[in-house]
C-alpha cells in the first residue's frame, strides 16, 4: 500500500489546543483523526469523552520521542497529514524545569520530523504531493515589544527569551530547515495567547476563574501591565484547518485575535462576568481577591500579532471578540465543574504552591 488515508494524525490531541481541534474537526466531519498523545499533567481525555466512541476517532497512547512508536503510528494510520500541538508550553514551568520543554518541544519535533521524512517516502506520487506537517507555535519566539512597536510578523526576528520559548524557536528552525534541507512540505503557524475551554487551570483565565469561585487570591504578577494578544481557541483551530487545507509548502502564518489586553484589565474584566454569572457568589465583588506577586524571571512586557499575511492569502480572521470569547469561556468553566476537580489533581496543587511559595502577596488598588 503506498498510499495515504483520510486521517490526520494530531499530536498532543488530549491537551487545550490539540484536544479543542479534535473536537473542532470531527464536529465539521472534516475525516478521521489519530491522536497520539503521552497524557502528561496536561493532557486529559475527559476532554475527548464526547468523540471517543466515534469511529473516526483513534486513540494511541505515548511520546512523540519515541521514534520507533511514531514509526508505527504512521505505517499503521496511514495519515495525509500531521498536526503538531505536543509540546511542554507553560513558561513558569519551563523556569523551574526547562530540561522537559527540551527534551518534548525539540528532541520530540525532531524525532516527528525524521518519521515523516520516511513516511513520505513510503507513499505513491499522489499521495506525497498532498501530504502535509504542520508545525503549531508560538509568538512567544519573537520575544518582547516595546508599547509602540509594531506587531509580530511573520519577518520578525526570532529573540525567546524564556526556556519555553527558545525551545520552540528551535523547534521551528527544525522544522524549516526540513523543508529546505529534505523537502517536507512544512507549514507553521504562530499564534498569540490562547484562551477558551477545557483549558488546563495554570494559564491566567482559567487560574483566575477556579480561585475566584472558590475565594482565593487571584496572583497577578508585578504590575500587571504585560500585554498580550487573546485569541478564542475555537477561531485558532478554525486557522488551522484552513492553513492545512490552503497554507504554502513552507510558509509561516502568524494567528492572532486582534484582542490585545493587559493582564490586569483581562482579570477585571473576568471579575465582572464573575460578578453578573455567579450573583450569589459569597466573594462578590470578585476584585477584591486581586493581589499583586513578585514578577516572574524575564517576563516579556508585549505580544502582539499581525494577522495581515493569513487573512489576505488563507481568507480567516477571528469571529470572536474578547468579550464574546471570555464570556464564553466564562460560562463554560461554570457549567464544567467536574472537568475542573478532575484536572486539578494533588500534583497540580503542589505546582501552584511551589510556583507561588517565594513571591509575596500585596493588595493592589483596584
Amino acid at each position: 500500500m503506498d498510499g495515504s488515508s483520510n486521517s490526520i494524525l494530531v499530536t498532543g490531541g488530549a491537551g487545550f489546543i490539540g484536544g479543542n481541534f479534535v473536537l473542532h474537526w470531527l464536529e465539521e466531519g472534516l475525516g478521521p483523526v489519530v491522536n497520539l498523545d503521552k497524557l502528561t499533567y496536561a493532557g486529559n481525555l475527559q476532554t475527548l469523552a464526547s468523540v471517543e466512541s466515534s469511529a473516526d476517532y483513534t486513540f494511541v497512547h505515548g511520546d512523540i520521542c519515541d521514534a520507533a512508536l511514531v514509526a508505527e503510528t504512521l505505517a499503521t494510520h496511514r495519515p495525509r497529514a500531521i498536526i503538531h500541538f505536543a509540546a511542554e508550553s507553560h513558561v513558569d514551568r519551563s523556569i523551574l524545569g526547562p530540561d522537559a520543554f527540551l527534551k518534548t518541544n525539540i528532541d520530540g519535533t525532531f524525532t516527528l520530523l525524521q518519521a515523516a521524512r520516511t513516511y513520505l517516502a513510503s507513499l505513491g506520487e499522489e499521495a506525497q504531493k498532498s501530504f502535509r506537517f504542520l508545525h503549531v507555535s508560538t509568538d512567544e519566539v519573537y520575544g518582547t515589544l516595546e508599547p509602540e512597536d509594531p506587531a509580530f510578523s511573520e519577518t520578525t526576528p526570532y529573540a525567546p527569551n524564556s526556556p519555553y520559548a527558545a525551545s520552540k524557536a528551535a523547534s521551528d528552525f527544525l522544522a524549516r530547515a526540513w523543508v529546505h534541507t529534505y523537502k517536507l512540505p512544512v507549514l507553521v503557524t504562530n499564534c498569540s495567547n490562547n484562551y477558551g475551554p477545557f483549558q488546563f487551570p495554570e494559564k491566567l483565565i482559567p487560574l483566575m476563574i477556579t480561585h475566584a469561585l472558590a475565594g482565593k487570591p487571584l496572583p497577578i504578577y508585578g504590575d500587571g501591565l504585560q500585554v498580550r494578544d487573546w485569541l478564542f481557541v475555537v477561531d485558532h483551530c478554525k486557522a488551522i484547518a484552513a492553513v492545512l487545507k490552503k497554507g504554502t509548502v513552507g510558509e509561516t502564518y502568524n494567528v492572532g485575535g486582534c484582542n490585545q489586553r493587559s493582564n490586569r484589565e483581562v482579570v477585571h474584566t473576568l471579575c465582572a462576568l464573575l460578578d453578573e454569572l455567579v450573583p450569589d457568589s459569597p466573594y462578590k465583588p470578585h476584585a477584591q481577591l486581586i493581589t499583586s506577586v513578585k514578577d516572574r524571571p524575564g517576563h516579556d512586557r508585549r505580544y502582539a500579532i499581525d494577522a495581515t499575511k493569513i487573512e489576505r492569502e488563507i481568507g480567516w480572521k477571528p469571529a470572536e471578540s474578547f468579550e464574546t470569547g471570555l464570556r464564553k469561556t466564562v460560562e463554560w468553566y461554570l457549567a464544567s465543574r467536574d472537568w475542573v476537580e478532575g484536572v486539578t489533581s494533588g500534583s497540580y496543587q503542589q505546582w501552584v504552591s511551589t510556583n507561588y511559595a517565594n513571591r509575596t502577596a500585596e493588595a493592589v488598588s483596584r
